[in-house]
């Protein structure tokens, strides 16, 4: 049925009603047919953009499908300015459980993410914080502490994944990404030759047209049209000047990061940040990841608490919902996670319906249609495990207690590392 009147209810009762359900059948499904939080056992078993996977920290570890994949917002309403949406943000997405350390080097430090830059952009993120450093005469992606890269903490030349970038960019010549720098660089020019080296300057969107006073960006139309596909943000103030790199704090504002950032009933603004509810800056960040990322530990953060941080945060900026959500092991959660939180918020900024997917294209604002949602029975609890996505770069482990022991205790000037 379409045409229904069902403008989105006020934002508090949108996200705080998120519910953590899952669903125990009778006849199992398999081979592709399962759809999202029916019972599995492989990922195979699920159907497109889904995996197969289950939340211990809850309780849950019956085995359901679960989203593995965004919807992209511009693909269902178009031609909006690019701050009336949100976009998911991987934090530290480079830092990649089993990435490859240096040659004869042990690496200490902690992960954020579990699959490739490239598959985080197939699964819809649009957005990568990524912090860069000086490193052996080139610049690399590195966890550090105060400012430096060490061998054991490096992961690999910035290079690497800003080709994944240009090649996603060039094989989807409508979507646009966000670049979030963490910005340890101090060789001249050395930010600006980076990206001239991977090709991304013809994706480049310029700093003089970006609004500064809070007005509306240009549409996704628009910019798509210039091909200007590429957001970089810095976060050296002199670099928009010397290099032509935006200052993230004079674009966006943003609350703070680590576990302020998921403390539930407060979202106070990071300090280089203006107020959230300032309206002199036209895009909004939230930071929702805990100081220390525990895999095992994400399906439960990306459940109710997120719904109820996202409902936080929105109060706090003066209700304008975020544009960009960074959150670690994106992947993971008890059934929609991240992908269903940010769905709701395009929807209701969009079209003001329920969810992305309920908008209609032409038709005034809270029309929407009817969205089936899944219905939820008491789950059985047998055992099982996380299997993984199978865009996972491996069979994911809960976490990596030989790395964090080692930090925690061998080497206490690394525990303290700037992991954000």
């Amino acid at each position: 049925m379409y045409g229904a009147k069902c403008r989105a209810p006020l934002i508090g009762s949108l996200f705080l009603s998120l519910p953590s359900f899952f669903i125990a059948f009778s006849t199992a499904c398999s081979n592709g047919n399962c759809q999202l939080l029916e019972s599995c056992s492989a990922s195979t078993d699920c159907g497109p953009g889904l995996y197969c996977g289950n939340c211990p920290a809850l309780g849950r570890t019956q085995l359901i499908c679960t989203r593995g994949l965004a919807t992209v917002p511009s693909s269902i309403i178009n031609g909006l300015p690019f701050n009336k949406y949100t976009w998911i943000v991987t934090h530290n997405s480079f830092s990649i459980v089993d990435a490859p350390s240096l040659p004869g080097v042990q690496r200490l430090t902690f992960y954020n993410q579990e699959d490739t830059v490239t598959n985080q952009l197939r699964n819809g993120v649009r957005g990568l914080m990524l912090d860069m450093y000086d490193f052996e005469n080139d610049i690399w992606l590195c966890h550090s502490f105060r400012g430096q890269c060490f061998s054991f903490t490096a992961f690999q030349p910035a290079i690497n994944t800003l080709n994944e970038v240009e090649a996603f960019l060039t094989e989807n010549p409508t979507e646009i990404i966000t670049i979030i720098i963490e910005d340890y660089v101090h060789s001249p020019k050395g930010l600006t030759n980076l990206f001239t080296r991977a090709g991304l300057d013809k994706f480049w969107f310029p700093v003089s047209k970006m609004p500064k006073k809070g007005q509306d960006w240009p549409t996704i139309t628009e910019m798509v049209q210039a091909n200007y596909r590429l957001l970089v943000f810095t976060s050296i103030a002199s670099k928009e000047a010397e290099e032509g790199i935006a200052y993230q704090w004079r674009y966006m504002v943003e609350n703070e990061s680590g576990d302020p950032g998921v403390q539930q009933g407060s979202c106070s603004h990071r300090k280089e940040s203006k107020p959230l509810n300032s309206r002199s800056s036209s895009l909004f960040l939230q930071n929702y990841f805990p100081t220390y990322p525990v895999e095992s530990d994400s399906c439960k953060e990306h459940s109710a608490p997120l719904a109820a941080m996202v409902n936080t945060c929105y109060k706090a900026a003066g209700n304008m919902l975020p544009n960009f959500i960074a959150v670690n092991f994106y992947m993971r959660s008890d059934g929609g996670g991240v992908f269903d939180v940010v769905d709701k918020m395009n929807g209701h900024s969009l079209c003001g319906c329920s969810t992305i997917t309920a908008c209609q294209v032409g038709v005034p604002f809270g029309n929407c249609k009817n969205i089936a949602v899944p219905s939820a029975s008491p789950m059985t609890n047998t055992s099982g495990s996380f299997t993984g996505s199978v865009q996972f770069t491996r069979s994911a482990s809960p976490d990596h207690p030989l790395n964090y022991m080692l930090l925690l205790f061998s080497f206490p000037l690394v525990a303290v590392l700037l992991l954000l």
